[in-house]
């Protein structure tokens, strides 16, 4: 336990809080893939999509690949991280709005990838989001850990930074609605020492 924030990792049956924590990682654009579900009827809310799938025992972004931070017996966040295998480079994007993530992720096959993490607001400046990536680290073992993340999203920019991190590529993000903000997605890796 560093500063009152313990890191262990994810139960399966804790997969509900991982999908609020992932979807607020991800600024709702989780909850929104996961919409995808419900026009299709194979769940009735998106949030129920995040939790199945979160709860899968198969692939990457699981329960198996969640860390979550306590605080106070409370659960504060969570990292998701894996290896990034030479079979990303075969996926095909099921919708133009995931193309540009794809697109960099097959730029980083062999590194670890943080795919999500995320604080709730009233637990952030607490130290707990490098505390989650300290550990990412040590997972990562050799491998290079690189994640993603919106170029208007300066206050976890420079939390990379401050963790060894620089800017390797950039992708135009397709807007989700009309009135979308318009933003890049920013690549980030961080080099073995």
């Amino acid at each position: 336990m560093a500063g009152g924030v313990t890191i262990r990792p994810a139960e399966r049956c804790e997969a509900a809080e991982l999908a609020i924590l992932v979807d607020i990682a991800a600024h709702g654009f989780a909850s929104w893939v996961w919409f995808g579900a419900v026009q299709h009827g194979v769940a009735d809310t998106a949030f129920e999509r995040g939790r199945n799938k979160l709860r899968e025992e198969q692939g990457p972004g699981n329960w198996r690949d969640a860390l979550v931070a306590e605080v106070d017996d409370e659960v504060a966040g969570l990292s998701v991280g894996y290896a990034v295998g030479p079979d990303v480079l075969d996926i095909a994007a099921k919708h133009p709005v995931l193309e540009p993530l794809l697109a960099l992720q097959k730029q980083i096959v062999g590194h670890w990838f943080v795919e999500s993490l995320g604080v709730y607001r009233h637990q952030r400046g607490r130290g707990i989001g490098r505390a989650l990536l300290a550990k990412e680290f040590v997972r990562a073992a050799s491998a290079p850990v690189s994640l993603i993340t919106e170029s208007h999203n300066d206050r976890a920019q420079a939390l990379y930074r401050a963790n060894g991190f620089g800017e390797a590529a950039r992708a135009e993000a397709v807007p989700l609605f009309e009135e979308s903000k318009k933003h890049d997605w920013v690549l980030f890796t961080r080099k073995v020492a």
